[in-house]
């Protein structure tokens, strides 16, 4: 759920600095990108951080080196979350994040059927997992370049 509360507060906060007369945030495109490059940043952070081992555990069974997954997924993240601010690398920055966001719904899916858990707190049931991985995708989309001003 931090993820969601990442993009949906940010994209308030950018919206509100932009209504305030920073003119990086005075539409609603420059506001999603930056509320999406927050997000990734976040949920990257949890690939080396006290999370690690859960979204390690997350990884199912059948895919390889989930160690080395979790870890190639948090640098995409991060690089998806840079290029998606840059005009030159938006288009395939939201691409590859549009992406990483399928590729990585099975372990989304293998978390909620084994009921594991991140730091402790269940992860969100498969309905929700599922409506938020298309909340994401969406987000992630339009703050593509072809959606913008």
């Amino acid at each position: 759920m931090a993820p969601f509360i990442a993009l949906v507060g940010s994209f308030l906060l950018f919206r509100v600095m932009g209504w305030l007369g920073l003119s990086l945030f005075d539409n609603w495109h420059t506001s999603l990108q930056g509320a999406v490059a927050v997000m990734f940043l976040l949920t990257a952070s949890a690939h080396w951080g006290k999370r690690r081992a859960d979204l390690v555990r997350m990884v199912p069974p059948f895919v390889p080196k989930g160690g080395w997954i979790v870890t190639s997924t948090g640098v995409l993240e991060i690089a998806g979350a840079i290029g998606i601010l840059l005009p030159l690398t938006s288009l395939p920055a939201s691409i590859g994040l549009t992406l990483l966001l399928i590729a990585m719904f099975p372990a989304n899916v293998y978390a909620a059927r084994h009921k594991l858990t991140i730091s402790g707190k269940p992860v969100p049931k498969l309905l929700v997992r599922t409506l938020l991985q298309i909340l994401f995708i969406a987000a992630v989309l339009l703050a593509s370049p072809i959606y913008g001003q």
